[in-house]
């Protein structure tokens, strides 16, 4: 066991702040909402009742404040697992490490984490301006492979390995779940469904400008797997979050279907019930 972790390890900035995140362990809450788009912050802390920290670096924007009496945070994680790779090992030293010594906490604190975010679907049959909630997640990225100590097995996991028929890409993938002991926040959506995060925005979602993508069916092959949808960062947080031993869900609001060739008509409108949507459920 690490009795005290070196400077190089856990890289703080000159106020003693975790690096990328800039933030103390007193600047959020145990309620947090994790966005990608760092314009999305002031969105979603504008409905609260008041906002007592404003701060950011790099696309790590947070405000934490309070709303119905109880205390919450926003924050953006900017694209992509490799952010959310820095964003949950940060949040999680802010309230498991004693950072100005440097040594692990002998008391674990768990973190309530709420992705709200947009997608895209592969299942014809999905509504676009719904919200959708993941269960089930497989990442296509392999992240979770350089952590040892990660295995995750379920039903879904074992027929989508058994079934993908992508050699090259097999060896990146890893699988998680839901918390389900948060699925009661979001009971009502309209959807729930098993979730592709993805490296990329181009080629791993199927699109092609000048580059051949793998595959000119890849987004329906997903969708005979048991894929309902794909964005770029829920298989990061579900994984770490079990790892870490933090509680995470997410919700997206399907903003286009790929497989009709559909897109929001107007995604502001859409994004705005997201929030409302959100709030009102995880705050009562």
């Amino acid at each position: 066991m690490i009795s005290k972790l070196a400077a190089s390890e856990l890289v703080l900035n000159d106020d003693g702040s975790v690096y990328h995140l800039n933030l103390l362990p007193e600047d959020i809450a145990d309620k947090i909402i994790l966005v990608g788009d760092p314009d999305r912050v002031p969105k979603v802390s504008q409905y609260f009742d008041k906002v007592e920290v404003k701060k950011n670096k790099r696309e790590f924007y947070t405000h934490t404040g309070t709303l119905r009496g109880e205390r919450i945070s926003v924050m953006s994680t900017g694209i992509g697992t490799e952010n959310i790779d820095i964003v949950m090992n940060e949040l999680d030293a802010l309230v498991n490490i004693d950072l100005k010594n440097k040594e692990f906490k002998t008391g674990h604190k768990a973190l309530e984490l709420f992705r709200m975010g947009t997608c895209g679907s592969v299942n014809p049959d999905v509504q676009v301006d719904n919200m959708l909630v993941t269960q089930n997640v497989v990442g296509l990225d392999g992240l979770m492979h350089f952590y040892q100590d990660y295995h995750f097995e379920n039903e879904f996991s074992k027929n989508f390995s058994e079934k993908f028929p992508y050699a090259k890409i097999k060896p990146m993938l890893y699988f998680s779940d839901w918390a389900e002991e948060m699925a009661d926040y979001y009971k009502d959506a309209r959807y729930h469904g098993n979730t592709a995060t993805f490296p990329g925005f181009y080629a791993p979602q199927g699109r092609q400008l000048r580059l051949k993508a793998v595959d000119d069916q890849f987004l329906e092959t997903l969708n005979d797997l048991g894929i309902t949808n794909f964005e770029m960062e829920t298989s990061a947080i579900y994984a770490l979050s079990k790892l870490l031993g933090h509680k995470a869900i997410t919700v997206n609001n399907v903003i286009a279907n790929r497989r009709r060739g559909e897109f929001s008509a107007d995604h502001h409108a859409s994004e705005k019930n997201l929030i409302e949507w959100v709030l009102e459920r995880i705050i009562k």
